[in-house]
């Protein structure tokens, strides 16, 4: 059974994602959800995009095999960083809320986004920091260059509401291994806004690993070429 790993986006925690990690413990796998620095438990930490992706490496390497990464927002950036450095230690991921890169307007709306999080979460304003860490870690960072190094499935779930969407088409051709679902009415939160379908979607990826990684490299291989062919003049 592939173990699971799951990864929270700016300004949550690990606890949002209780609802699937007793889907998927249900279904048999193991699951482990961690609090990046900065968030949940380790609220006191400075947020860097490399102890992020250290702490994913920590929580893969407690796991038996090769792991599904599920990952939302910066915690799907995370996710697409640590995987393609670590080919062998991922199974495939789930991603959700992280299909554009991060720069120019797409920075903005999720400089917008982080904001309105942080109305909504009034109470814990004295972690606001981690926002503006996290703006400065993932200022450069490009997440297609991330996926195209990936040789392993890759499943989109964004809500429809989401605007942090608006890439989806640069993601679906930067890699054959991907495949995209989106959830009507939802939003950027999309597993807490339609956890039903999103665990849905998270159970028949853990079904379907096996056989999608099985076909990808010829999928791989058959994309190098088409990429390689020089153009007719």
């Amino acid at each position: 059974m592939i173990p699971v790993v799951f990864i929270h986006g700016t300004r949550t925690s690990s606890g949002i994602w209780r609802d699937q990690v007793g889907a998927v413990t249900g279904a048999g796998h193991r699951a482990l959800a961690v609090d990046l620095p900065g968030h949940g438990d380790r609220t006191g930490e400075r947020f860097t995009l490399g102890e992020a992706v250290a702490t994913i490496e920590r929580a893969v390497d407690s796991m038996p095999g090769p792991v599904l990464l599920v990952g939302l927002s910066l915690g799907g950036y995370a996710s697409l960083a640590y995987a393609a450095r670590h080919p062998g230690k991922v199974a495939g991921l789930v991603l959700s809320g992280c299909s554009t890169e991060i720069r120019g307007k797409p920075l903005d709306a999720y400089r917008r986004l982080s904001l309105r999080v942080a109305d909504t979460l009034r109470p814990s304003r004295h972690t606001w920091h981690v926002v503006a860490d996290m703006l400065t870690a993932m200022r450069g960072y490009s997440a297609l260059a991330d996926l195209r190094r990936l040789r392993v499935p890759v499943w989109l779930v964004n809500g429809a509401r989401d605007p942090l969407r608006m890439e989806e088409w640069r993601f679906l051709l930067a890699h054959p291994g991907v495949r995209l679902h989106v959830v009507p009415r939802a939003g950027h939160d999309v597993n807490s806004h339609a956890p039903h379908a999103f665990n849905r979607v998270l159970l028949r990826a853990l079904r379907e690993v096996p056989l999608i990684a099985e076909r990808l490299p010829d999928r791989l291989a058959s994309a190098a070429v088409r990429t390689a062919r020089p153009a007719l003049l």
